[in-house]
């Protein structure tokens, strides 16, 4: 049996996520905007899985978007934001995000606007100061990710945001990899809009959603019927939005497991740094996710470590899951200063809730041994 670690690319689906979609898919069809009793019976589904995101969200129901996932909630964030403020064509984002924040923004740059990508530190922190520094007249967004999906760091968002918001800038948040770990409301974070997805929450592929101020305008990139106030068209998909609420309610409750989880990941992390040479930890020490380990591991390759420890049965990851495929190395851990040899190295082990110390145990022994096998073999 597979040890999984890898939940930072996508989470095992929840038996409650998918008791709780399971009437949407196989019983009585109900469009939610058709009326009649199957269409107002999904109507008050789609209302309550609402109700429930938005609990969690830190915003009303209405102001919560129903997207396909985190990608397209970032875009529409992003995009739909800048496009319908008047304010000016600026954008401020930092060189360590997920691809769907800063291809949005490059897009927007190939557009017309103005991009500005902020430095990180050593650790893929961003400080405040330099995005205060930035901000200008026309800046009409500030988008900063509350945690890297490679090296688990947690930024100051709610830092950035009250120093964005004395100049009347609102702030988009990307807290795909802090759902059901950390705080992502609105309120919370002090922020006026959030990305999530469902996956990496519990739920199958294919939902996500994005909480924004209903104070902040937002152009839509999907135009048709006028579903969900006009922000995205199309006809809502009501299993998935129960199926996202469950989850993220669920994750919610689970958050107080934390700092054991926390807990369990600084006791593998020191065992990987005492028991591995040229091993080192990536990202900050302390001010990270409480299930991410991510190491760099000198003179060895990231993709032969991952193929090795895949053989023994261990599933984790060299990078984003999203860069799949690219022999290049991460951007991310260049912004942080890693030369480009090193950074090929990285390998990154995401545990969740439910991760054993038998599985952190058998992970290490494997990554020892493997590390140990693909340095003969260079």
């Amino acid at each position: 049996m597979t040890v999984y670690l890898d939940h930072a690319a996508t989470a095992p689906v929840r038996r409650e996520v998918l008791a709780a979609m399971w009437p949407f898919l196989a019983g009585e069809p109900g469009n939610p905007g058709s009326h009649h009793s199957p269409g107002d019976r999904a109507a008050r589904a789609l209302h309550t899985a609402l109700a429930d995101i938005a609990t969690v969200l830190g915003c009303r129901p209405g102001e919560v978007v129903l997207t396909s996932g985190g990608t397209e909630a970032a875009n529409l964030a992003i995009k739909g934001i800048a496009l319908a403020r008047p304010r000016g064509r600026h954008l401020i984002t930092t060189a360590v995000e997920h691809p769907a924040v800063l291809e949005s923004c490059r897009a927007l740059a190939r557009a017309g606007f103005e991009l500005t990508v902020l430095p990180v530190d050593r650790f893929g922190l961003v400080d405040p100061q330099q995005v205060e520094a930035a901000l200008r007249d026309d800046t009409t967004l500030v988008t900063v990710q509350l945690a890297n999906n490679e090296v688990g760091s947690v930024q100051p968002v709610a830092e950035i945001a009250a120093l964005a918001h004395a100049r009347d800038v609102p702030v988009h948040t990307d807290a795909v990899q802090a759902a059901g770990v950390l705080p992502i409301g609105l309120a919370a974070l002090g922020v006026d809009a959030v990305s999530i997805a469902g996956h990496k929450v519990g739920t199958p592929v294919g939902i996500g959603a994005l909480a924004v101020h209903a104070g902040v305008p937002i152009e839509p990139l999907i135009h048709g019927g006028g579903q969900q106030r006009g922000r995205r068209s199309g006809t809502e998909n009501v299993a998935a939005a129960v199926g996202l609420a469950t989850a993220l309610v669920l994750a919610d409750r689970d958050r107080a497991d934390a700092p054991a989880l926390a807990a369990r990941r600084d006791a593998f992390v020191t065992r990987v740094l005492a028991g591995i040479d040229g091993t080192a930890l990536t990202g900050h020490p302390e001010r990270r996710l409480p299930g991410s380990a991510s190491f760099v591991v000198a003179g060895i390759s990231g993709e032969s470590l991952l193929t090795e420890l895949d053989a023994r049965g261990i599933a984790v990851s060299s990078g984003s899951a999203c860069a799949a495929g690219d022999d290049e190395p991460s951007p991310v851990l260049t912004a942080m200063g890693f030369h480009a040899a090193t950074a090929q190295s990285a390998i990154r082990i995401t545990m969740g809730f439910h991760t054993g110390e038998d599985e952190l145990r058998a992970a290490f022994d494997a990554l020892r041994e493997a590390a140990a096998g693909v340095r003969v073999l260079a």
